[in-house]
């Protein structure tokens, strides 16, 4: 997808970790030179990790700009995982070395900025800035819920990212939430007024 009519310094946003019951929810912005041209950018869900990985070391060699933000699993339970999304983006614009001109977010709706900016649905799979931005949260956060695996040892975090697998609530049920969960999710919220498995 071609967008011709855009200023020069475009950033695409994505973000990560909408959906797991732990951990941060992340969300990075990339601004490259116009015509840069990454071969393989795509949706960083559709790759393998270690092109994923690969990728990721590509992206920020050839990008102008990028940055990360993120909302903690706190903020999460206290505005919603949706406000903690558009929380995550804007710090990650924000985190950027120089103000964009234009702002394109994967998605259908916009964080509530000040930026001129588009939501793209499917932005990831159309847009190279988007795509960027969508490979290195998603690295990001995987190596973050690595090594979050060593802290609280048992939930599989390491394997399953903090995403509801039938490992990961076999283990909640056995042994109850983490600090690193998400309270406000089900079945998280449920099991804190429960006693954990024996």
């Amino acid at each position: 997808m071609r967008l011709v009519d855009l200023p020069s310094l475009v950033a695409g946003v994505d973000e990560v970790g909408r959906g797991p019951l732990a951990g941060d929810v992340l969300a990075a912005a990339v601004i490259f030179k116009p015509n840069t041209q990454i071969p393989g950018l795509d949706d960083s869900k559709s790759m393998t990790s270690k092109k994923r990985k690969s990728l990721d070391i590509l992206v920020k060699n050839y990008a102008l700009y990028w940055s990360i933000g993120r909302a903690s699993v706190a903020e999460i339970d206290d505005i919603n995982i949706l406000e903690a999304t558009f929380l995550a983006m804007d710090r990650a614009v924000k985190g950027l070395a120089v103000v964009p001109s234009f702002v394109l977010v994967d998605g259908n709706r916009l964080p509530n900025w000040d930026y001129p900016s588009r939501a793209i649905t499917r932005g990831d799979e159309k847009i190279p800035e988007i795509s960027a931005a969508s490979i290195i949260a998603k690295v990001t956060r995987d190596l973050e819920l690595e090594d979050l695996d060593a802290v609280y040892p048992g939930y599989g975090f390491a394997k399953n990212k903090g995403y509801p697998t039938k490992e990961h609530l076999s283990a909640l049920r056995r042994l109850g939430p983490s600090d690193a969960h998400r309270k406000s999710f089900e079945p998280v919220k449920s099991l804190l007024t429960s006693e954990p498995e024996e």
